[in-house]
């Protein structure tokens, strides 16, 4: 695939998986809206579905949608390195784009929110109790068993057919990956928002900063934005390297 292809397919697909996952996050906390209040499950399940919708849409470029997914699968030997820039550039575009998009879709609750200053969570992670060193080990293993089950498993491994998850159809191998998106999420996603994927982090919280124009919004933390973006590469590296390490001894 060309790596204008690989970009495009990227960009699409990023963007509506954070069109929707922005987007349950916003139903959720702004007023005025009908999910106002709904909960943590509720986005948990917003986001699982937004991988799912996200990944069909970019299925022809094997739909990382992450940057510690492409970095993962290169160690693998899943991916070109040559193509991994391709990959990150289409996958933070996106994320970009789709942060603007669910801006544009709540853009009357944005501006009728009495409490702007909380909106950054809208879009991007934080940790319930701040601490460096233990943040980026709750994002390290979070990714590491996203990025391992990618690998590992028979259906969506490197080495499947055409490198494509398949229940019989590669919509059925997304759900797969989106249930497990969901189990990380309502089982380690409390102490840290559960970023997993830099670009769904970095991507917004840039769009947040620079882009999007809410009155009185707060900073965007970048003393922390690190963690969600070194924690998850980290997390898909090992999970490579563990990949590569049992199959060397099968």
């Amino acid at each position: 695939m060309s790596a204008g292809a690989i970009i495009v397919w990227e960009l699409l697909g990023t963007a509506a998986l954070i069109l929707l996952g922005n987007g349950v996050v916003a139903n959720h906390v702004l007023r005025k809206n009908n999910g106002h209040n709904a909960g943590f499950l509720f986005i948990n399940f917003g986001w699982a579905f937004a991988v799912f919708t996200g990944a069909s849409i970019a299925a022809p470029s094997k739909a990382h949608l992450n940057p510690a997914v492409t970095l993962g699968s290169a160690i693998a030997g899943g991916t070109k390195w040559a193509d991994v820039p391709f990959y990150f550039i289409g996958q933070m575009a996106g994320a970009i784009i789709g942060a603007v998009l669910c801006w544009a879709a709540y853009k009357l609750q944005f501006d009728d929110h009495p409490e702007p200053e909380n909106t950054l969570g809208i879009f991007s992670t934080a940790p319930q109790i701040p601490n460096t060193v233990w943040n980026l080990v709750t994002e390290i293993i979070g990714t590491f068993v996203l990025v391992a089950w990618i690998l590992f498993s028979p259906i969506a491994g490197p080495y499947s057919p055409g490198g494509t998850p398949s229940f019989g159809n590669s919509a059925l191998g997304y759900a797969g990956v989106s249930f497990v998106v969901l189990v990380i999420g309502t089982s380690l996603g409390g102490p840290t928002g559960y970023a997993i994927n830099p670009a769904r982090d970095l991507g917004p919280r840039i769009a947040y900063a620079f882009l999007l124009p809410i009155k009185n919004k707060a900073n965007a933390n970048w003393g922390y934005s690190w963690i969600p973006v070194v924690g998850p590469l980290a997390g898909g590296a090992l999970a490579a390297l563990l990949y590569l390490g049992v199959h060397n001894l099968t």
